[in-house]
């Protein structure tokens, strides 16, 4: 917004925002979650101590480069990528000892957001003419995909255990059969094809889809509940999302920047900092009923950011960049006051002595 110019390696502004928002946040938190479910799903150590230092290292080496310039691309790809491998062959080795097959769903997406970063790097190197726009926006589309496959594992439990009162909710199987093949042909039409009718019409379908999950899970008790109301306002945006794509092709008053920030700022972001705030509750030894103070105003504040990039850049976009800035100020405070309140939480020993 103050025009101070990174010395990035021979990218674009846009592309090098987008990169660092999907592989470098978005995965981190993807890394941070599936270590810890995939050691609670096989009953089996993850990685710590110096195979998770090695891990963190290779993730920082490739963020510090590429703050340089275009020598240290080369750099930037083989930190990242090694990243990526490491984490996948992280996840594959417990989930093979326990013979869990039905994850191979998510280790494919795992090993995609590695084929959607190798991707980008073959763009940024000047190898693969599509490999920006196949990277950042595959990356993007199968982060996406795996928020919908966990939330419809964890979303129905949450829910159940969260409210404080009997009720259960529903999952249809042709539901999700419906959404993972129409998700399917909305992303490669959209990454690949790029044809925006083929596009429009498999966002109406999952917008539709996704609609009736949300009724589905839905009970009234989950807006007394910060931790609950965080995850749900989060899928809600992602329908919003597949509305947006749907409505492309036929207004110039939505353009994809703000479909894809459904997406990405609504749907991602709330629901990263949300089972953020959830999981540092239960792996500390607390109790998960009981947020810390100001959660739901952390919550509130990425939420209002997610309304400012959507809405008021499409209704007044004469004041484009100032409702950017804004909506990068509530994201930066949402982030800094759920870092403040959970900081003493996760660098001390639980509350319970176990390991975390």
């Amino acid at each position: 917004h103050f025009g101070v110019a990174l010395p990035r390696p021979g990218l674009a502004g846009f592309h090098w925002h987008a990169h660092e928002m999907l592989f470098g946040f978005a995965v981190a938190i993807v890394s941070g979650f599936l270590l810890t479910a995939v050691k609670n799903w096989t009953g089996r150590q993850t990685l710590q101590y110096r195979g998770l230092m090695l891990l963190i290292a290779l993730w920082l080496g490739a963020r510090v480069c590429l703050l340089f310039g275009p020598s240290w691309i080369v750099a930037a790809a083989l930190f990242d990528l090694s990243y990526n491998l490491f984490l996948w062959l992280a996840l594959v080795y417990p989930i093979w000892q326990a013979r869990q097959w039905q994850q191979v769903g998510i280790l494919a997406k795992v090993l995609l957001l590695g084929v959607a970063n190798a991707l980008f790097y073959l763009g940024a190197t000047g190898n693969l003419e599509m490999g920006l726009h196949w990277g950042l926006y595959g990356g993007l589309f199968v982060l996406v995909g795996l928020v919908m496959t966990i939330g419809r594992r964890v979303m129905p439990f949450f829910i159940e255990r969260g409210v404080g009162y009997p009720v259960q909710l529903r999952n249809s199987r042709v539901l999700d059969l419906s959404s993972l093949v129409l998700f399917v042909a909305f992303t490669i039409s959209e990454v690949f094809a790029q044809h925006a009718g083929w596009s429009a019409s498999c966002a109406a379908l999952l917008f539709v889809v996704s609609v009736i999950r949300l009724y589905n899970w839905h009970t009234p008790g989950i807006w007394r509940a910060p931790l609950l109301w965080g995850l749900y306002v989060a899928f809600m945006f992602i329908t919003l999302g597949f509305l947006l794509f749907a409505l492309l092709p036929y207004t110039t008053l939505i353009n994809r920047s703000i479909a894809l920030h459904a997406f990405s700022f609504g749907g991602i972001g709330l629901i990263t900092l949300s089972m953020m705030a959830r999981v540092s509750l239960g792996h500390t030894g607390r109790d998960i009923h009981q947020p810390l103070r100001f959660t739901g105003l952390a919550q509130g504040l990425i939420l209002a950011g997610a309304l400012v990039r959507i809405g008021p850049t499409m209704l007044w976009p004469q004041y484009y960049s100032e409702w950017v800035f804004a909506a990068q100020l509530l994201w930066i405070a949402g982030f800094a006051l759920f870092t403040a309140m959970h900081f003493r939480v996760l660098t001390r020993q639980r509350l319970d002595v176990r390991v975390g």
